[in-house]
């Protein structure tokens, strides 16, 4: 998959079929590989914290999942494949992998989740190999992290799926992939909470029309008013203030 960059964060669009052989092809190779998604709150952060700029640049695939990211790149002139949700992404994917024998461990999320998204995995894609989960909630550093180390290493899975919530898992993942035998490291933020049914799905009429960060914030606004109102907005402001500059070199016609 090409990559190219929005407002200096790296993306590599594409579409569900490309992504599932980029990410066979991923976990044949010598190195360890990286999967992150592209949403508004991901390149806020990434502007602040230059160690996350760096960790997009570095990862393999970077795919759109946030309608704010597509709109603000269709803005600026960018044309991209449908954007892939992480609600949405699991089930296509597992499928595949199940169909390709590639194995799976699921990281993160609250106690019983990644084992309740395990279990409809497993029954939405029958030989899924899912060879262990872990919730969340385990010190970072010292006797548990090395615990949960030595489980996955264990089982020794081709793609180890994290879910500590950004820029946590991403910090997680540098501090300790050299350690971990794994091949790929996916980033899936709340994901597993999606795949167990533990976060209700937005109604498909708003996830179309990019409002699914509308229905989450009316679910959880104390927690994510901060970062879909003034997030959004300063992700926007630095669209348009991209597209003038576009517009100015005659790159871009005037809105």
């Amino acid at each position: 998959m090409e990559s190219t960059e929005l407002l200096g964060i790296k993306i590599t669009p594409g579409t569900m079929e490309e992504f599932c052989r980029e990410l066979t092809r991923l976990i044949a190779r010598e190195r360890q590989s990286f999967i992150i998604s592209a949403n508004v709150y991901g390149i806020n952060l990434a502007w602040q914290l230059p160690w996350l700029a760096a960790f997009y640049h570095r990862a393999d695939l970077v795919y759109v999942d946030g309608a704010g990211v597509a709109l603000g790149a269709r803005l600026l002139g960018y044309r991209l494949p449908p954007r892939l949700t992480m609600a949405d992404l699991a089930w296509p994917a597992a499928a595949y992998m199940a169909r390709q024998g590639h194995s799976l461990y699921l990281l993160g999320n609250p106690p019983g989740v990644a084992a309740q998204a395990a279990e409809r995995l497993r029954l939405a894609s029958p030989g899924l190999k899912i060879l262990g989960t872990h919730h969340g909630f385990f010190q970072k550093e010292g006797p548990e992290n090395e615990a949960v180390i030595a489980e996955i290493n264990h089982l020794r899975p081709d793609v180890l799926m994290v879910g500590l919530g950004m820029p946590l898992e991403q910090r997680w993942i540098l501090d300790n992939y050299a350690r971990v035998e794994a091949r790929v490291f996916w980033n899936v933020g709340a994901g597993f909470q999606y795949w167990a049914g533990a976060i209700p799905r937005c109604p498909r009429w708003m996830a179309d029309s990019g409002l699914e960060w509308l229905f989450r914030l009316l679910l959880e606004p104390r927690r994510l008013a901060k970062r879909y109102l003034w997030g959004n907005t300063v992700f926007f402001f630095k669209v348009l203030q991209a597209r003038r500059r576009l517009a100015r070199s005659a790159r871009l016609p005037r809105p």
